[in-house]
């Protein structure tokens, strides 16, 4: 005898997902063009910012709906977590952009260019894993290659780091740097967190 739900689950809640994460990824997108280019610096951090701005739009409209809907495709803790976890990678992403403003910095270095990089092809790959969450199944590939980024980021940052001390920068550019590199490490190892959510629910509900 075929199983049905009497109350369908609310399938929305994966479309939103995707437009959450695709804008997460537009505002990865942007931090990297603004470091490529630097160029009006000002109003490329504005322009995250009015996409950190519609990310929380999309967090409030899944919110509403979560309060409204009866039953959820997965547990609502796990649709809390999830969507905070998405705002957090924009938040820091936001975060980098106004600390390039904030700290007057002259030009990016080759380092926070590459780990700009590296946040954009996590966010593309969380977007991925996201568009295919629907089915609960083959989502590993994404999850593990989130991984293997999150630790290129890490040997990128420490031999960055180490590098501040061995040229003679001047100490307050060390600082200023310390801090850059550590936002944007925060900022994938946000988007690993990310993945491991993902992969807990997979594994809970697939």
């Amino acid at each position: 005898m075929p199983s049905f739900r009497l109350i369908p689950r609310e399938e929305r809640f994966f479309d939103l997902f995707v437009q959450d994460a695709a804008n997460v990824l537009d505002g990865a997108r942007q931090l990297e063009a603004m470091l490529r280019s630097y160029d009006n610096v000002d109003k490329a951090a504005k322009k995250i910012r009015d996409t950190e701005h519609r990310g929380d739009e999309i967090s409030h409209d899944i919110g509403r709906r979560l309060e409204s809907t009866f039953v959820t495709p997965f547990d609502r803790e796990e649709i809390h977590a999830l969507i905070s976890g998405l705002d957090d990678v924009l938040d820091l992403i936001e975060e980098v952009a106004d600390t390039f403003v904030l700290y007057r910095i002259d030009s990016p270095t080759k380092t926070s260019v590459k780990q700009a990089a590296l946040i954009v092809q996590a966010c593309e790959t969380l977007h991925q894993a996201l568009s295919n969450l629907r089915g609960f199944k083959g989502l590993e590939p994404f999850l593990v290659e989130v991984h293997r980024l999150e630790n290129e980021g890490d040997r990128l940052v420490r031999s960055a780091i180490a590098g501040l001390f061995d040229d003679g920068t001047k100490t307050i550019d060390v600082l200023k740097w310390k801090d850059v590199y550590a936002l944007l490490e925060d900022t994938i190892d946000k988007c690993e967190d990310v993945a491991d959510l993902i992969e807990r629910i997979v594994v809970k509900h697939a």
